[in-house]
């Protein structure tokens, strides 16, 4: 008592404390309920959702800046190859340890078995029809809890329990094509997610098929 009345300013000067302090209920004797106690309760819970709020908020922006380093250093990596096939291994050897997935495959329409002179692991086939079929008029597509699905990820396909699936308009003449990233994870990948970073990969990714190829840029 004798502290607080020669420091009448301490609880300013020390907030924090009114989250461990329990404020005094009104005496009264004619059956009035006191309201003072549950006030200061809730707005302790407020404070609460407040701090919970902005302790989203930052795991959210260090999350979105993990991302971000991520498709820098992916984009990166696509810019230093040296040839046209290790461009394309690249994207499916490359990315899924620079992107923290499990697995990553190129898919292109052909009427084929296989893609002439390409040879890698990750690149695979498919029908014609397959990525609108997938992509369902979108560029980008996200599931969780993914079905297997072995044109995508041939023996992998058990493995991936969501994934991001990324159409390439690489240009005219050339097939459709997919970019598939498979995670264990079944939250990694969602509908609602935002899907800025991958398409901005996306469209990189065609530049520079467009470069190694030698079709005009659009």
């Amino acid at each position: 008592i004798d502290f607080l009345t020669r420091n009448p300013d301490f609880l300013n000067r020390n907030p924090e404390l009114y989250d461990i302090l329990t404020p005094p209920k009104e005496k009264t004797d004619k059956g009035v309920v006191d309201f003072q106690h549950y006030m200061v309760k809730r707005l302790k819970e407020d404070r609460n959702d407040v701090l919970q709020s902005a302790r989203e908020i930052v795991e959210t922006s260090r999350a979105n800046m993990s991302n971000l380093s991520r498709i820098h250093a992916t984009v990166l990596a696509l810019l230093e190859a040296q040839n046209f096939e290790d461009f394309i291994r690249t994207m499916t050897v490359d990315f899924a340890s620079l992107l923290e997935v499990d697995i990553v495959s190129l898919v292109i329409e052909t009427d084929a078995d296989a893609i002439p002179h390409i040879d890698i692991p990750g690149v695979r086939v498919t029908k014609p029809g397959m990525a609108d079929l997938l992509m369902q008029n979108k560029n980008v597509v996200l599931e969780a809890s993914a079905t297997s699905l072995p044109e995508l990820y041939g023996g992998g396909a058990n493995l991936v329990k969501s994934h991001a699936l990324l159409r390439l308009n690489i240009g005219t003449g050339i097939p459709p094509a997919i970019l598939a990233f498979g995670s264990r994870n079944p939250d990694m990948f969602a509908p609602g997610q935002a899907t800025d970073l991958v398409t901005f990969l996306g469209r990189v990714i065609e530049r520079c098929f467009r470069a190694w190829l030698g079709t005009p840029q659009t």
